[in-house]
């Protein structure tokens, strides 16, 4: 029972890390690097949080949470597509944006700097009885946990069995061939991060409802771990989803691990120190889309 019970606490942490790692494939396999997923999700956070407290409708809170990723997401791929600025730099930038504007909101809103009221989250849905399931039952009966499992499987097919995702990775690999045959880069391209920020906008709703509330600064580095997962599992939805696991599960101990006796500090460290060595043990294998972070210039290629 206890194995199942923390199965079940890796596969609910594993959720915002997977959503938002799957956007950064979109983006990447278009050749877009997304350094922005963190700022995205709390974005997606707070617009749930605002949502649903004036409106008291966690779905109208999850519809926020999206919009408001796909606008950051739009943010950037204007900078980083539009203007053909330093991709990274963009990302950063929207990071920074997203940590002041957020607290900014908080206070203006809710007149503190730390947290807001307590909102509604996402009710269950008992499909087939799943609730039943010892241990594991309430986490399946999650809507976002099975909402995330069928993206999976959505985005490992579309990107990887769909014509929309042959001509997004040709423009992750080779966007002046892509551009010959008459493809438009910078369409493409930009649909690649808007996906990606509705999916990091998906995960910073999962944060909000699950805690309730939005606090400052609450998705505590999961859009740079997100990007580490899709670096490991080599620019695949799917690979990248069942990257998430390790970290969830590095987090689940974590969480289990507290009040043993063990310090604190290292405890804190366990999910950013499995980041590094599954980093460390991957990425000299990991080969990434050959123009990704690459701006696409069309008299320079001509």
């Amino acid at each position: 029972m206890e194995i199942l019970l923390f199965l079940a606490a890796t596969l609910r942490i594993s959720v915002p890390y997977a959503l938002a790692a799957m956007g950064a494939a979109f983006s990447e396999r278009g050749g877009v690097i997304n350094i922005a997923l963190e700022g995205i999700m709390l974005h997606g956070a707070l617009a749930y949080t605002l949502a649903a407290h004036w409106s008291g409708d966690p779905w109208l809170g999850l519809g926020a949470a999206v919009l408001a990723g796909v606008l950051t997401a739009a943010l950037h791929a204007l900078v980083t597509v539009g203007i053909k600025a330093d991709q990274i730099t963009s990302g950063l930038g929207i990071n920074l944006l997203a940590a002041g504007l957020t607290r900014f909101v908080l206070i203006q809103v809710f007149h503190s700097s730390s947290n807001s009221p307590r909102v509604v989250g996402l009710p269950e849905w008992d499909l087939f009885g799943l609730r039943s399931i010892p241990a594991i039952g309430p986490t399946l009966a999650t809507p976002l946990v099975l909402i995330a499992i069928g993206l999976t499987l959505a985005s490992q097919w579309l990107v990887f069995r769909s014509v929309f995702g042959l001509r997004l990775r040709s423009l992750g690999e080779r966007p002046e061939a892509a551009a010959s045959l008459g493809l438009s880069v910078p369409l493409y391209r930009t649909l690649g991060v808007l996906l990606s920020g509705a999916l990091a906008g998906l995960a910073g709703a999962w944060l909000a409802s699950e805690q309730h509330c939005f606090t400052d600064n609450m998705t505590g580095g999961r859009g740079y771990i997100a990007i580490a997962a899709m670096i490991v599992g080599k620019w695949s939805p799917l690979g990248a989803a069942a990257a998430c696991l390790l970290f969830g599960a590095a987090e689940a101990l974590q969480i289990a691990l507290q009040g043993s006796g063990f310090p604190s500090e290292p405890l804190q460290m366990l999910p950013y120190l499995v980041t590094m060595l599954a980093l460390a043990g991957f990425i000299g294998r990991a080969v990434p889309p050959r123009a990704v972070g690459v701006p696409y210039d069309p008299e320079k290629s001509g």
